[in-house]
């Protein structure tokens, strides 16, 4: 079930809404919550839905024993076992065994194990509260059904984002829903929802269509102009959801970290990075990058430490040696910035600064966009013209240059900036901001009802 879903926003949301609101003790609100997420991750199969509570089940048993003390450390790894485990059987299988058919020339067949959705999320979320609860950074909990709540919470169960057990941990007790946060997560929720429908969805139909044809129909134009779409749809799609989460949270009485920070306005690949999936970032810094020795090393082991932590990023993304070469290309950048770039970089105009990174971002989204090397190599010829301009004419035939579409991308770019005067103009106006939102939610609940181009990038993450 997806966000951008009929059922869920005429059915599942208003009626959970509905039981949660009409009790009032604390832990009833907690059960509502964890009912309903039982049942929303349930639509996806009950398969992944025994699997996750399984999880649950594992990871609160072993924290109460690390919690003890006593061989807590053996606790710690059996939890990372576990979860990692998992995670590498249901994600990771297909890839090991295509790999080393490749390798060794063998043939293995297949597995084709359906990859659970938010399957990385959940487990990143528990091995965060394990990881906290062995470092003393939480206490552990010891009511089940309020630690099912926090991992199986459904705004952020399927993409985030990542919320570590800290940002929530008094809130699952003692949170105080008031009409102010109510009002502030509608607005939210309408935001994320327009983001994602109204803009991913039509700019994301550009690059679907564009890259359906072979690189010498869409050549050097297409190439630019598909993958240009293609930045702005990953960005609003992710975002969208995250501003969703964000805001069923904050009506919820969660007050969810922000999880993207205008990204595209950065002025540096290492700038990028602190805005864009800010909760996974944080995840390897303080779980991966920090404990191998982060930046307080030798130079040999930083530039290590780097090309783990951005080569387990990449793999994070997903099982296949485009999300790897994807999270070194960042890894090699990174280091090229920190080691002697900035301070280059620091003296060049802004306007040059933002150029340079969303060079960067747009030829790093070809290898996370790409499903095998060849078609990595085939959109980066294209974008630098080895195969032609391509057919102009390829987007009349194609239904591409539609109000719809053409809206898209200007508003996608236009509001990719913060926007600061527009919107200190809408705080002072609130009910012409408020018509507003009325107005994009009734757009895109059209734009779903008629049954458009509708998908989610990060949705089996």
């Amino acid at each position: 079930m997806e966000f951008s879903s009929l059922i869920f926003l005429c059915i599942f949301l208003p009626l959970f809404f509905i039981c949660y609101f009409v009790v009032k003790k604390r832990n009833i609100r907690n059960l509502v919550i964890l009912l309903f997420s039982i049942a929303f991750y349930a639509w996806g199969g009950e398969t992944f839905l025994f699997l996750v509570i399984l999880s649950v089940i594992v990871n609160y048993y072993l924290a109460i024993l690390i919690s003890r003390e006593k061989h807590k450390k053996v606790y710690l790894i059996l939890s990372i076992i576990f979860d990692l485990g998992i995670l590498g059987v249901f994600k990771y299988t297909d890839f090991f065994i295509s790999s080393t058919n490749s390798l060794f020339h063998t043939s293995i067949p297949l597995q084709h194990i359906v990859l659970p959705i938010g399957i990385s999320f959940y487990t990143f979320q528990i091995l965060s509260y394990v990881i906290d609860v062995y470092t003393g950074n939480v206490k552990v909990q010891k009511n089940i059904l309020t630690l099912g709540c926090y991992i199986l919470a459904f705004p952020q169960l399927i993409a985030g984002p990542i919320v570590r057990y800290k940002t929530v941990e008094k809130e699952l007790e003692t949170r105080k829903e008031n009409k102010e946060d109510i009002a502030y997560g509608i607005r939210r929720f309408i935001k994320g929802l327009g983001k994602k429908v109204l803009i991913a969805n039509n700019v994301g139909l550009i690059a679907t269509t564009i890259f359906s044809y072979e690189p010498a129909t869409y050549g050097l134009v297409g190439a630019w102009l598909g993958m240009i779409a293609y930045t702005l749809q990953i960005y609003y799609d992710f975002s969208g959801y995250s501003d969703m989460a964000i805001g069923i949270g904050r009506i919820l009485g969660f007050k969810y970290l922000e999880n993207f920070n205008f990204p595209y306005v950065a002025n540096s690949v290492t700038d990028f990075w602190r805005r864009w999936h800010i909760s996974l970032s944080s995840f390897f810094r303080d779980y991966v990058y920090i404990p191998l020795g982060g930046n307080r090393v030798k130079k040999g082991r930083f530039i290590f430490n780097i090309l783990v932590v951005w080569g387990l990023t990449g793999l994070w993304h997903g099982a296949s040696w485009n999300f790897v070469l994807w999270g070194l290309y960042y890894g090699v950048i990174l280091l090229i910035e920190k080691l002697f770039l900035t301070k280059y970089l620091e003296k060049m105009p802004v306007f040059l600064r933002h150029i340079y990174t969303l060079l960067i971002v747009i030829v790093g989204w070809v290898f996370f966009r790409s499903e095998s090397i060849s078609e990595i190599g085939n959109i980066l010829k294209s974008m630098i013209g080895l195969n032609g301009l391509g057919n102009l004419s390829l987007y009349a035939y194609a239904g591409l240059l539609t109000v719809n579409v053409l809206l898209a991308i200007i508003l996608g770019i236009i509001f990719a900036m913060p926007l600061e005067k527009f919107n200190n103009f809408l705080n002072k106006k609130p009910f012409l901001k408020d018509t507003l939102l009325l107005v994009i939610l009734i757009l895109a609940i059209m734009e779903i009802a008629i049954g458009t181009y509708n998908p989610f990038i990060y949705f089996r993450f």
